[in-house]
């Protein structure tokens, strides 16, 4: 969850898909959680890193990222110090991640977005950067600067979203500017949305996604909508019918669209038509978080959808016929050891993009 809607809900009210049919028990003991400031892996892990089926987890409030293997619910890459009270952003470490994003040659892309006050078991702490780190840990590529706040050149406030685009620049959601930014890796802003008129306002927008059209989608969460808008900035299509605070969006190849409906704890998909077609609410399980929010969901190739159920702490995926087939983290249990969460933003399974931006074949232009 968004960190100003974490504050708002916690001080006022604020290889591929058949890997998740393995049933329970088939799932064997795994690593143990992690402490400390810098990249880890697994022991006899190092061969499992970036394999496909994989789940890239953003951990949030453990202040880490971790991939995990679905066959022995094993962390076999870990970025960031797994301790939930250090507020130490820098070279080894992500604060607060609300996405992270598998790119080419096993480079991750992940946003810092900080820690609000008000989040028990956790140290209030900015971090305001997105970075791409390589296998080992090392960044590569940053924009914003640790700690600071701002909204010029490499400077953000509170970024939470963060893709690489087919022309190797970066589509960050801004949200604490309101703004939706492309950034070229030379660091230059080529695009924002809203434009400087102001025309077509978000309020704090939380993810985005490149369509195939050119068209940018966007959950713009405290507007309660999605929104579709071209490169001139006009909006093409919206959705908002029963929606508080939408959390995330993705357009399927069949042109259905996958929203987040945070505030109701649920995911429902509905048609381009606007014809609510699926919906699946997280706080319906046994030992449920009356209100886990929900933040992220994609569907996956075979149809089964994974859901990132945030204060359930909790990674679930979905059958179509809305049975959990598989599930990383203790249902409404925070932790940091062996299949624990704290908080878990976005998850996704590496290799599989259905319904998101394709990160292009090469980080770099001249790779």
């Amino acid at each position: 969850m968004r960190p100003s809607r974490t504050a708002m809900v916690v001080a006022v009210s604020m290889a591929i898909g058949v890997l998740f049919l393995l049933p329970t028990s088939a799932i064997g003991a795994g690593a143990g959680g992690h402490a400390g400031s810098a990249t880890r892996h697994a022991p006899g892990a190092s061969g499992l890193f970036n394999r496909l089926g994989n789940l890239l987890i953003t951990d949030q409030f453990n202040n880490r990222v971790i991939e995990v293997s679905p066959l022995t619910k094993q962390i076999v890459w870990s970025f960031g110090s797994g301790n939930s009270t250090l507020c130490n952003p820098g070279p080894h470490t992500i604060i607060g991640s609300n996405d992270a994003e598998r790119l080419a040659g096993g480079l991750t892309a992940m946003a810092g977005t900080g820690i609000p006050a008000g989040v028990s078991g956790t140290t209030p702490c900015v971090d305001n950067r997105v970075i791409v780190v390589d296998h080992a840990g090392k960044i590569v590529w940053q924009y914003g600067q640790a700690g600071k706040t701002g909204s010029g050149r490499n400077l953000l406030n509170v970024p939470v979203f963060v893709l690489q685009t087919p022309n190797h620049g970066f589509l960050i959601v801004d949200q604490g500017n309101n703004r939706v930014i492309e950034v070229t890796l030379e660091k230059k802003i080529v695009w924002s949305y809203p434009s400087k008129t102001g025309v077509g306002s978000l309020n704090n927008p939380n993810s985005v996604e490149l369509l195939p059209n050119g068209h940018v989608l966007i959950g713009d969460e405290n507007n309660n909508r999605v929104i579709e808008v071209t490169r001139g900035h006009q909006i093409v299509w919206s959705y908002s019918q029963g929606i508080s605070a939408a959390a995330f969006a993705s357009r399927l190849p069949n042109g259905n669209t996958i929203i987040v409906d945070s505030i109701h704890n649920r995911v429902v998909v509905v048609s381009h038509a606007k014809v609510p077609l699926f919906q699946y609410f997280t706080n319906k399980s046994a030992s449920s978080n009356a209100s886990p929010l929900p933040t992220n969901a994609v569907q996956i190739a075979g149809g089964d959808m994974i859901i990132s159920d945030q204060f359930n702490h909790r990674v679930i995926v979905i059958n179509p016929a809305k049975q959990i087939v598989f599930q990383y983290g203790a249902t409404n249990v925070p932790g940091s050891g062996f299949n624990k969460l704290f908080g878990p933003y976005t998850a996704y399974e590496i290799g599989d993009y259905t319904g998101q931006t394709h990160p292009p074949a090469t980080f770099w232009p001249s790779d």
